[in-house]
């Protein structure tokens, strides 16, 4: 297969700076917004007003309202929608894609109530096998001011690897590859719940040492759950895992980590939601993960924690108390050995 036209649906800065890449590497691009006014407007000035305002998009990334548009006669498709929306607009999608298409998740969530990951709703609405998903430490900003940034693309097939590769290969955007989608999804999903945690450290005044123990307590969690759910434990050693969590754990770039320290400093959180120019996954996905952590069984204190405060009124002193008072465990877990589905 050779991807000539690509379309990204979902117009917020992660799916717009990723746009630019595929149109600077000479491909027919198409993005999808819902929108009709802000699609007028990017087609006008070539800039994503709304959510990276002074950042000039190629000329050969063209906006759309029109979802059969959009997704007709193209080659490779990235879903960048939020997860709440995602199954919605895979569907209506379904009808108006080809078999061959490749199809690749770029949204770092969990369906509510079925827990379902994008790849698996990828697979259920389209009986598509040509899925991918990606992740990695990647803050739209920074890609559009074109600091050096490292990927991971994830799927079985590794034709869909090499093509997703070649088609956001450019001199500041490497992509690396995996072929554990589970274990890579997992990490993109779950760091979102740690950022959150660090957001609450910092405005609290917790230093640098409070960040590390919590960066590497959230790695050691991630794995245990990951693990748990049939992920290969090195996949979070990567860029999806380790990766991510440390840039969004220290970033103000990060959304869910200004969601905690918002919390942190008092702020109510269906406010700080609303009040969000885009979504913040981090709320959503603690709920889910710390059902299924508890019919699991997985021990998992700093998502324990966090749930207390988001949902129990609990302080915020209250998530390190479950921290620094857990049972003496293992520093580092899962060294070797690898569990497989």
């Amino acid at each position: 297969m050779s991807v000539k036209n690509v379309s990204i649906l979902g117009g917020g800065s992660f799916g717009s700076v990723i746009a630019n890449i595929i149109a600077h590497n000479g491909h027919k691009t198409l993005l999808w917004m819902r929108d009709s006014e802000q699609v007028a407007s990017l087609n006008k000035l070539h800039e994503n007003v709304n959510y990276l305002p002074g950042y000039k998009l190629h000329k050969d990334v063209v906006a759309t309202d029109d979802l059969a548009i959009a997704v007709k006669d193209v080659d490779l498709i990235f879903v960048a929608v939020p997860s709440s929306s995602f199954r919605d607009v895979v569907r209506q999608m379904e009808p108006l894609i080809h078999e061959d298409v490749i199809l690749v998740s770029l949204t770092k969530g969990i369906e509510a109530k079925s827990f379902a990951l994008m790849s698996r709703i990828l697979g259920e609405e389209t009986n598509n096998s040509h899925i991918a998903v990606l992740s990695g430490p990647n803050l739209a900003k920074e890609i559009a001011i074109n600091s050096p940034t490292g990927a991971v693309v994830a799927s079985k097939d590794t034709a869909v690897v090499k093509e997703v590769q070649d088609v956001l290969r450019s001199e500041n955007f490497r992509v690396y590859s995996n072929s554990d989608m589970l274990g890579v999804e997992l990490g993109g999903s779950l760091k979102n719940i740690y950022a959150i945690i660090a957001g609450l450290a910092e405005a609290v005044g917790m230093g640098q040492n409070t960040n590390a123990m919590l960066v590497t307590r959230s790695l050691t969690e991630m794995a245990r759950f990951g693990v748990e759910l049939g992920a290969d434990p090195m996949t979070f050693l990567g860029l999806s895992g380790v990766g991510d969590l440390i840039v969004t754990c220290s970033s103000p770039l990060s959304r869910n980590f200004r969601v905690g320290k918002a919390l942190g400093e008092g702020k109510d959180i269906d406010l700080v939601i609303r009040e969000m120019d885009q979504v913040a996954e981090g709320v959503n996905t603690l709920q889910q993960v710390k059902e299924k952590a508890d019919e699991l069984g997985v021990k998992m204190p700093l998502v324990q924690g966090l749930y207390e405060i988001v949902y129990n009124n609990q302080s915020v002193d209250h998530i390190i108390s479950f921290l620094m008072l857990e049972e003496q465990g293992l520093d580092v877990e899962y060294a070797t050995g690898r569990r497989h589905d």
